[in-house]
């Protein structure tokens, strides 16, 4: 088989329908629209979520909370999970990407307690909990806010 062999599956491919292109496209005096109505208009088309008039869902539903928008997102990590570098390393948002440990930094990185630390490691990041700091500082390592 040959790239250019390749056809899609008989019946699953149709022609586009011309709307308003004339008696001879096929569609008849109303251009497949019907009779009528507001789906016969030209420019027709209502709003994502339009309800004929009805007080649609999205303001139908009760709105609750408060949404801060300037509030500081932090990718969370437990200092147990930093045992995969290698004693002495210096581990940062960047390393903690490569490793694979975060997916996003938010606006930082911040380190919890959880878990336990047996190797000397440098930390840069932009929080840590109080415990965890401790259980650096403990291994011998450094805990460096940025």
């Amino acid at each position: 088989m040959k790239l250019q062999e390749l056809s899609p599956a008989p019946g699953s491919v149709r022609d586009v329908k011309r709307i308003g292109r004339g008696h001879g496209s096929g569609q008849g005096k109303t251009a497949g629209k019907g009779h009528k109505g507001q789906k016969a208009r030209a420019g027709r088309g209502m709003q994502l979520g339009f309800e004929g008039g009805q007080m649609p869902l999205q303001r139908r539903v009760p709105k609750r909370g408060f949404v801060n928008i300037f509030a500081t997102t932090y990718a969370t990590i437990n200092v147990g999970s930093l045992n995969v570098f290698e004693d002495g390393a210096v581990v940062d948002a960047a390393a903690l990407k490569e490793a694979g440990l975060v997916k996003k930094t938010y606006d930082g990185v911040k380190v919890l307690a959880n878990g336990n630390l047996t190797k000397k490691l440098t930390v840069k990041v932009a929080a840590y909990s109080e415990a965890a700091k401790a259980k650096i500082e403990a291994a011998g390592g450094k805990a460096e806010v940025i």
